[in-house]
């Protein structure tokens, strides 16, 4: 199939995790030999913004770890979809896209049968900035793709969206990976930005001061740190290391005997089963893992197999003592974890997913718009990060 992506950036990952998961399933449809084309705008803020601080060759570099990955940068005022869509078989939409995009897409493919329309929901926007996601006209896609059945249901009730489908993100293993030829430098590594306040609390909770605690060697990754949070880390004997190339993440999980997992707040509290992309990342890497906690609603892995889970900053300070001292146990936590990755959490299995989801839509099945999904829809398998409604049940709109 030829398949038209369209987000935020591809070739910048700096202050952009969307980058990541979306970059590993391009490559993955590339790989099995579907035409993946795509689209990116020349102002996107992550790009310049990378450039601004780093220079044009950070965006050559993660252009050479995807080499068949070419995005299209183009002007949204002078965009032609009859061109850009031309011999297009399936257009995913990611959330990051601008509005005015986001409605053209939707009203060109409600003129047309000849293409399947996706919008890619993998923020919590839903819940922290409702107005925007409503004033975005969806009648016109076929499917809502949600990174968590919490906001898939968001769409359905509040008729959002004729249909929504589970698809959580995951991790391209063919570059998160161990790396056991690496040296160990440090104790800890974390990665991630500080959070514009969404975790700061939590943070201090659960990274801050229980390496202060126990006296950590340990660095953290990210950007957007305000001089407070720089003068915290400091003081607890953490290196901040600025921004890190998400190509180069394996490479510092590999340099680290544990990890943290951190969750925003809004992702904690109010939208239960999503663990963001992280988690898969570093469980695909083999390095063991503590998180913070979050409720694992949609059971996608063992919670004290998989990782460590502190309910509080004491029990993480316990956690890590307890895999640095005990290598074997720490290796077991780790080597579960990747499994479970490997089995069920990789960009092949996601791909796997939305291949089916567009053989099934050639008969357009879909949610009556409103409809609660609880009653309707059904695992495809374990933890296979997909739920699918009963093809013959219900009449799409346009049908």
């Amino acid at each position: 199939m030829r398949i038209a992506l369209f987000c935020h950036s591809l070739l910048s990952d700096w202050d952009h995790a969307d980058a990541h998961f979306l970059r590993g399933i391009a490559a993955e449809l590339d790989a099995r030999g579907h035409d993946v084309l795509a689209f990116e705008p020349e102002d996107a803020w992550s790009a310049l913004g990378l450039v601004a601080a780093y220079g044009p060759d950070a965006l050559r570099e993660a252009a050479a770890v995807y080499p068949r990955l070419r995005p299209r940068r183009y002007a949204l005022s002078t965009l032609d979809l009859d061109a850009a869509l031309a011999g297009v078989d399936v257009v995913l939409v990611h959330e990051r896209s601008d509005p005015e995009l986001v409605r053209r897409l939707g009203e060109h493919r409600a003129r047309t049968d000849r293409y399947r329309l996706f919008f890619h929901d993998t923020h919590h926007g839903l819940i922290t900035d409702p107005a925007a996601i409503v004033r975005r006209d969806l009648s016109g896609y076929d499917c809502v793709l949600g990174f968590g059945k919490s906001v898939c249901d968001l769409y359905l009730s509040r008729g959002l969206a004729r249909r929504a489908v589970v698809w959580h993100e995951a991790a391209d293993v063919r570059l998160f990976r161990p790396l056991p030829e690496v040296e160990k430098e440090r104790d800890l590594v974390w990665i991630g930005n500080w959070g514009d306040g969404e975790r700061t609390a939590e943070l201090h909770e659960f990274l801050v001061e229980p390496v202060r605690a126990l006296g950590l060697r340990a660095r953290v990754h990210g950007v957007r740190y305000p001089d407070r949070a720089l003068s915290a880390l400091a003081d607890a004997g953490i290196e901040y290391a600025g921004w890190l190339p998400n190509h180069r993440v394996p490479d510092a999980y590999a340099r680290a005997r544990i990890t943290v997992h951190v969750p925003r707040r809004p992702y904690a509290a109010w939208l239960p089963g999503i663990p963001t992309i992280r988690p898969f990342e570093a469980l695909a890497c083999g390095i063991p893992l503590v998180s913070a906690p979050w409720t694992d609603v949609e059971r996608l892995f063992s919670p004290g197999r998989d990782y460590l889970v502190a309910r509080t900053g004491a029990e993480m300070t316990e956690h890590l003592r307890a895999l640095l001292s005990d290598p074997e146990f720490a290796r077991g936590v780790a080597e579960h974890g990747r499994r479970t990755v490997l089995a069920h959490h990789t960009c092949a299995h996601r791909v796997d997913t939305l291949l089916d989801l567009i053989d099934e839509l050639l008969l357009r099945p879909c949610y009556r718009l409103g409809e609660a999904a609880e009653d309707d829809v059904e695992r495809s398998g374990p933890a296979s990060g997909v739920r699918r409604c009963d093809p013959g049940r219900y009449r799409s709109p346009v049908a």
